[in-house]
């Protein structure tokens, strides 16, 4: 390698290592956690989270090093049916009074296309903790609010087995089926913002 070569292999280098990770913050007022489920193998409910706190770290030029760390309140557990809403926070199902959190940890972040990411980690739902892969769409370009915050977004979706987690209840139909599907679909809306 010739020194002028050699020069620019360490300028590209140091180029290379000097993308800053920023670390962020989620805006609990701007981000949702969401799920759907087949009812009676019929129709699908769909149900939120609005308790989502938590932090990601993200570098534009090193996405393979993205974090995340998410707290879900599931108390706040919303399917916009008040008996229904009470059956799934019983210990049917999420049980919140003995699990009132549902987090994430990252373990490893993929960068699969431009602007998409796969982060896999420890899920702990219903006191039971299990790797689960996610895909991530973003974070997107930040922008600037009116008081100088830098703001990004992403959305992470992925899909479950519940019995996985220890939520096995059921009732097998009078022709056949189950009255809940084992299959969850899960979604994770978020706004971040940058901490200073």
């Amino acid at each position: 390698m010739s020194s002028k070569s050699f020069r620019f292999f360490l300028l590209s280098t140091a180029l290379a290592m000097s993308g800053t990770a920023a670390e962020w913050s989620v805006d609990p007022n701007h981000s949702q956690a969401g799920f759907a489920v087949k009812h009676m193998m019929v129709s699908t409910v769909h149900g939120s989270f609005n308790g989502l706190k938590g932090t990601v770290t993200y570098d534009p030029a090193h996405p393979d090093a993205s974090k995340a760390d998410l707290t879900i309140d599931a108390t706040t557990l919303d399917t916009r049916n008040d008996m229904r809403d009470k059956d799934l926070k019983s210990d049917h199902f999420f049980d919140v009074a003995k699990f009132p959190t549902i987090t994430f940890v990252s373990t490893k972040a993929e960068s699969v296309a431009e602007g998409k990411l796969k982060i896999t980690g420890d899920m702990t739902l219903h006191g039971v903790t299990k790797e689960v892969t996610w895909l991530v769409d973003g974070p997107a370009a930040a922008v600037k609010d009116p008081k100088g915050n830098r703001h990004t977004g992403a959305t992470a979706t992925t899909t479950i087995n519940r019995k996985d987690f220890g939520l096995t209840w059921n009732k097998t139909l009078d022709g056949g089926g189950a009255m809940v599907g084992d299959t969850v679909d899960l979604s994770v809306e978020v706004e971040l913002v940058e901490k200073k």
